[in-house]
């Protein structure tokens, strides 16, 4: 009985290049797949829209958003946060700052803010607010309700008025991390001089 040679290295060849397009059609996935999951649940890029974050943040300025720390601990006072609406008037990303927190009481009079009865100091260079809006009288946030305020006090809608309103949690995308051009970290910008 004679041996086929030659047969039996067109089959070794045969399988060495299924093995090769395996490996190519499982590194695409791979690819994919991280595609995907940085995108959907990491980081994602936006650009800021109006002026409602200046002087930390002006329009058209493009931003990363790191969408994961919300998934591993809670939003906390002063983060800038990027979130959408649903069924609002409005259904691009808002950019604005947490002020209030779940469960506090927030009221806005004679040029401060009051949390829990409280002033609270700024963290960032801000105007004076000339307008209080729904904050002119206390306001109670709900378990998982954020008060949010844009850094440009005069020239914000933000949770002071009904057409925003008091931002839950699963409407939060991420933490506004990264100003990409100029480079730096958002939570670097604007701030006051704690030196004095």
């Amino acid at each position: 009985m004679e041996f086929d040679f030659e047969r039996e290295s067109k089959k070794s060849t045969i399988m060495k290049i299924w093995i090769e397009i395996f490996i190519w059609a499982a590194q695409i996935a791979a690819v994919i797949f991280l595609a995907y999951f940085i995108v959907y649940y990491c980081i994602e890029k936006t650009n800021v829209i109006g002026g409602s974050m200046e002087n930390t943040l002006s329009a058209n300025e493009p931003i990363i958003i790191n969408k994961f720390t919300y998934r591993v601990s809670d939003p906390k006072r002063f983060d800038v946060i990027v979130f959408k609406q649903s069924g609002k008037e409005h259904s691009f990303y808002n950019i604005k700052r947490i002020i209030g927190l779940p469960g506090e009481t927030i009221l806005m009079k004679d040029g401060s803010i009051y949390i829990n009865q409280e002033i609270v100091e700024d963290i960032v260079i801000v105007d004076e607010m000339i307008n209080y809006g729904l904050a002119g009288e206390e306001i109670i946030l709900e378990d998982n309700e954020y008060f949010v305020l844009g850094d440009n006090r005069n020239n914000s809608e933000d949770s002071r008025f009904a057409s925003i309103g008091n931002i839950t949690k699963d409407e939060i995308i991420g933490k506004a991390a990264i100003r990409l051009s100029p480079f730096n970290f958002i939570s670097k910008l604007n701030l006051k001089n704690t030196d004095d």
